[in-house]
């Protein structure tokens, strides 16, 4: 990629994009949340999204109802392989957008290394969250993170005991 893409690139998004970390209940999951990284830019011009599709080489483009253009990324690999390698190059001139972009890079080592499956790293993660974007708004409160988290955890931790129990009890039928 030619420089002076890679640094308009950098600078519209210093202005425009967002480095964000959202939790989504799961059922069916290691942890009792999804925790998933995401970088996005929205526009009413597509042709400057469609160049970050292009030279990051990743995510979706797509149009909201309100004509709005919509780029994401959202998938950890190439959150990891394509997103923060481009930034990490092309390096942003706002305090504000650095910061954001330090702790998102944070964040991707905790996901990477699965700190998100104990409490102790979500609270970790919710930490770093919490100076990002300026606070921002937020679907679930810290507390009802935890709170799930910890209900999950004694889920877990009564049916552990329940099977052990099972395991050590007679089935009624005598011993040979």
């Amino acid at each position: 990629m030619r420089p002076e893409i890679g640094y308009y690139l950098a600078g519209f998004a210093d202005g425009e994009g967002s480095f964000n970390l959202s939790f989504r209940p799961r059922q069916d999951y290691k942890s009792p949340w999804k925790v998933s990284l995401c970088f996005n830019i929205s526009q009413k011009d597509k042709v400057i999204l469609a160049l970050f599709k292009h030279h990051l080489g990743c995510g979706t483009l797509r149009s909201r109802p309100d004509g709005v253009w919509y780029y994401e990324v959202n998938n950890f690999n190439s959150i990891r392989d394509n997103v923060i390698p481009f930034f990490r190059r092309f390096c942003f001139l706002s305090a504000k957008k650095k910061r954001d972009f330090a702790k998102f890079c944070q964040l991707a080592e905790i996901i990477e290394k699965n700190g998100y499956l104990d409490e102790t790293g979500i609270r970790r993660i919710l930490e770093i969250r919490r100076g990002m974007n300026d606070g921002g708004k937020r679907k679930y409160r810290e507390n009802e993170i935890i709170g799930k988290f910890r209900k999950s955890s004694e889920t877990i931790r009564q049916t552990s005991e329940v099977l052990e129990d099972d395991i050590v009890r007679p089935s009624g039928k005598p011993e040979d």
